[in-house]
């Protein structure tokens, strides 16, 4: 069963542009992405022929930067480590695919690739990936993703958030995360309409329950 947000705009706000490219090889790709570089604010989603370069808005924005100020708290008040990739490119020639997720992180396995510049043919892929698409999108994110094996997905469309978890080579949609199981996620959803109003009252608030949660006294 799927939390249904009860505390945010249910408005369907528009969040990204997209512009897709059909027909398009693994070098074209690597070719566009070596013209427009990296100090860019556009995406770029490639899944075996198909470029999707999105174009973040302002909603967008909000949910990508709130969504990872969640994910750094939990982790900071948990003790856990953590490796933040942002949009670092997922490139994998091996399958055709690459991508530019809103955020990805290494926590599990951060131990083994800390220091390190990451090279996907030789370490392990991140242990999550974050994407925000509150408008449609034509390439299928959870498959491109399990190919890559990325143990977690989370998917925020604006409304809904989405859970994955790679099971024997495919996602199965969890209601807890896997990496956070002890965290509800009404949690995220009160997050977010929370700091719609007031973003350091929100974060003040949500380290409070954490610790409250792990019995850390204030």
């Amino acid at each position: 069963m799927v939390t249904v947000p009860p505390l945010l705009n249910l408005s369907r706000p528009i969040g990204e542009q997209r512009v897709i490219f059909h027909h398009l090889n693994w070098q074209g790709y690597q070719q566009i992405l070596q013209v427009i570089g990296e100090s860019r604010s556009a995406h770029l989603t490639y899944d075996r022929g198909t470029l999707e370069i999105t174009m973040p808005l302002e909603e967008h924005e909000f949910y990508r930067e709130l969504i990872g100020l969640f994910i750094r708290i939990l982790v900071v008040e948990m003790g856990l480590k953590i490796k933040t990739m942002g949009s670092t490119t997922l490139a994998r020639e091996d399958l055709d695919r690459g991508a530019e997720p809103d955020n990805a992180y290494y926590i599990q396995n951060q131990p083994q690739v800390t220091g390190k510049t990451i090279n996907l043919q030789q370490d392990p892929p991140p242990d999550l990936v974050v994407e925000v698409d509150i408008t449609h999108t034509d390439i299928n994110k959870p498959i491109l993703y399990a190919s890559m094996g990325i143990p977690e997905f989370w998917r925020f469309n604006g409304q809904v958030w989405r859970i994955y978890q790679l099971q024997n080579g495919q996602y199965q949609e969890v209601e807890n995360s896997p990496t956070f199981p002890l965290v509800p996620k009404i949690k995220l959803y009160e997050f977010l309409a929370q700091a719609q109003e007031d973003e350091v009252a929100t974060e003040q608030s949500l380290r409070q329950w954490v610790r409250q949660q792990q019995g850390v006294e204030e």
